[in-house]
């Protein structure tokens, strides 16, 4: 065993792009000459990182020839900290001889702060890291110091090469693209999932399983920084669900979540706001056939919220997992967005909600996204989530149908445009089942127009509201629980896209 000890706060920053890094002195091994199959060699160093370090700090490893696997574990100290400060988290991944640079060319997996220690070799790799041949050349570990102690984070990382022939490489297989579906209809869908890829404790057949259970059409892969897992949905896509594949791209400014890219496509997250680059990788996820999706982008944890702005967006989580004020907010946030559509010279952005379930008992499907669909295809899933042609649920016990009619009879749906004169009389009605007890509000580009009385236990009713377009530019429609006292409205059940009026 060699030991190397790293004093990080004296070394100085090398700046990668846009994203200032620390790289710290290599970690060298024998050659494998001489070494005998399965022959191990181990190196642990030391360090320590300082309060306002760089994001991301690297420790080169130089491999030799004929490594079979690298084996990687790590611990860093919890020291109490005062009341209202921030302890130690540390992330960790690793890259291999393809280098850093900014693209993720020699990426190699990502577990933050899910597991304390992982492998990679040809024939298999930790869930979270892809496996492959330990090329030979200066691989990277990555050390992502989410929060730092006013103290210091001291760590410890142990490195284990274990030598001799590579195993045979695993060949990816993905899920297929389509279902069977039911043509054109209203289709069923969780895109924000993680299983144990990321910091998820679910298998994909477990979550599978959830799925088809909450009543969902489709979901899609979202690991945290991660697309290891998209070689392992194959199995569980049916004729009743479609698994599309994607990654929770979590920066340190916000999350935003990649719908429906290619097969084995990465997106890097190692930038923040103030660096310029996230147009960069949104154009990414469209070329791969995606969706731009910011996901919690009011959520209160450290680098949750979202800071990128929605330029390149096409739809904003406005409600994920269970319904909280942060969800308010957002809600709040994206109405308010609303009216720069109302004459049909700015695109508009849609809402949707997702479960971001991780462990029991997060619930899959709650909430879930309804989506008007010519069929259950990735490409028609996405097209129409972005034209907000959806709803969104919280079970699959929720059923709405929101419409909006001109007197000539004339209608739109969620997320069209009813096309009619200003001061033509507009019927806007809403039927739901699967709500029992609860209030429906009609919320307009001047605020709440109509709150309805209470609908029956039995769950089911109708709301009839007229306008006309120069008093209401848009209307959607909320449906909330009751509340226990106060003015302050009970947590969603359904919510859709709203429907404009107006030419």
């Amino acid at each position: 065993m060699c030991e190397d000890t790293h004093d990080i706060g004296r070394r100085a920053l090398i700046v990668t792009g846009a994203t200032a890094a620390l790289t710290l002195g290599t970690v060298s091994f024998a050659a494998a000459d001489g070494q005998s199959r399965g022959t191990q060699r181990t190196a642990t160093v030391r360090g320590t990182l300082p309060p306002g370090c760089p994001d991301f700090v690297y420790v080169p490893v130089e491999v030799p020839a004929g490594v079979r696997e690298i084996k990687v574990s790590y611990t860093y100290d919890r020291p109490t900290v005062p009341a209202g400060t921030t302890g130690n988290a540390l992330d960790i991944g690793i890259f291999d001889q393809h280098g850093t640079e900014l693209g993720g060319k020699g990426f190699r997996g990502w577990s933050g702060g899910a597991r304390t220690e992982f492998f990679v070799r040809a024939d298999d790799a930790t869930p979270g890291y892809l496996p492959g041949p330990v090329g030979a050349g200066t691989w990277h570990i990555a050390l992502g110091p989410y929060t730092v102690a006013p103290q210091g984070l001291s760590y410890e990382l142990t490195i284990t090469l274990t030598y001799g022939e590579p195993g045979t490489p695993v060949r990816p297989v993905y899920p297929p693209q389509r279902a069977k579906g039911r043509g054109r209809d209203w289709y069923r869908g969780d895109c924000h999932l993680h299983s144990w890829y990321s910091d998820g404790r679910r298998t994909p057949a477990e979550i599978a399983a959830l799925a088809r259970a909450a009543g969902l059409d489709f979901i899609n892969s979202s690991e945290h920084n991660t697309h290891s897992a998209h070689a392992h949905w194959a199995d569980q896509a049916g004729d009743d669900l479609l698994i599309m594949l994607g990654e929770e791209i979590t920066t340190r400014n916000g999350h935003v979540v990649a719908l429906g890219t290619d097969p084995g496509t990465f997106v890097d997250w190692r930038y923040r706001a103030r660096d310029n680059r996230f147009g960069r990788f949104a154009q990414q996820i469209h070329k791969a056939g995606g969706l731009v999706v910011p996901a919690h982008p009011h959520a209160t944890c450290v680098g949750c919220a979202w800071k990128f702005g929605f330029g390149e967006a096409d739809a904003v989580e406005v409600w994920n997992g269970p319904y909280t004020p942060d969800d308010e907010v957002a809600l709040a946030a994206w109405d308010a967005t609303l009216v720069a559509s109302v004459r049909g010279d700015r695109r508009w952005l849609p809402g949707m909600g997702n479960s971001d379930a991780h462990r029991d008992p997060d619930a899959v499907g709650s909430p879930q996204t309804v989506v008007l669909a010519d069929d259950l295809s990735r490409e028609a899933i996405q097209a129409g989530l972005r034209a907000g042609r959806s709803y969104i649920a919280e079970s699959k016990n929720v059923t709405l149908s929101f419409t909006a009619t001109g007197g000539r009879g004339e209608q739109a749906g969620i997320g069209e445009r009813l096309a009619v004169a200003a001061d033509t009389p507009v019927t806007v009605r809403l039927k739901a089942s699967g709500v029992p007890r609860c209030t429906v509000r009609l919320v307009t580009d001047e605020g709440v127009l109509l709150t309805s009385d209470p609908l029956p236990v039995t769950g089911s009713g109708t709301v009839e509201w007229r306008t006309t377009p120069s008093y209401a530019a848009y209307v959607r429609a909320e449906i909330r629980h009751e509340t226990a006292a106060g003015p302050v409205p009970g947590a969603l059940a359904a919510l859709t896209n709203p429907i404009f009026l107006g030419r």
